[in-house]
């Protein structure tokens, strides 16, 4: 695969990613859900950036790690080009693509959204708002895709969890995380094809 095919797949998805973030931002309010199964829903939340909402303490935390992945995608970005010189298989170039898009996708959120966007806590958040919730590199990131695919208790019988309420699949995502998400898994399932000597 080209380069340029690389980056048009990482445009595609950056612009699919941003498009659905900024809609879903602009007319739902946060928490606001809507039912399209009962095991997919689209559900509207932010967070700071990590997964599962983890946030680092402190003033900077959110700060540090938006730069440490602006530097990761430094990292990957070249990861993409030397992948591509040195005619590496396509498995390897659409997943290390598809990963780069991911990164970068959210990190637009986290630069950008914390000044161009107004709050989104029981209101419609405003695009290019004169009072913005944030400051650059604070921006929180949407998320919006939640597939509970299974809820119920757990047997009595397993270690740790058993008699707990549990929801398979309890995470809400992006597009983006998708795309990180099934580039890695492309690095894993097809590992042997991607890395042969």
């Amino acid at each position: 695969m080209s380069l340029k095919r690389a980056y048009l797949l990482i445009l595609v998805v950056l612009i699919l990613d941003q498009w659905l973030k900024i809609y879903i931002k602009t007319n739902f309010l946060l928490d606001e859900e809507v039912f399209v199964f009962d095991w997919f829903r689209i559900h509207f939340i932010e967070n700071e950036g990590m997964a599962w909402g983890v946030v680092l303490p402190g003033d900077y935390g959110k700060l540090a790690l938006t730069i440490f992945r602006i530097i990761a995608v430094g990292g990957i970005a070249w990861w993409l080009n030397d992948s591509v010189q040195k005619k590496a298989t396509n498995y390897l170039i659409v997943a290390v693509a598809l990963i780069l898009a991911g990164a970068v996708g959210n990190i637009i959120d986290s630069v950008f959204y914390g000044v161009i966007f107004d709050d989104s806590t029981h209101q419609l958040a405003t695009l290019f708002s004169d009072k913005p919730y944030g400051s650059w590199f604070h921006g929180k990131v949407v998320d919006m895709f939640y597939f509970p695919i299974w809820r119920g208790y757990l047997p009595e019988w397993l270690p740790i969890w058993g008699g707990n309420y549990f929801t398979f699949f309890n995470a809400i995502f992006n597009l983006a995380d998708a795309a990180i998400s099934v580039g890695v898994g492309i690095l894993i399932v097809f590992n042997k094809r991607i890395f042969k000597k």
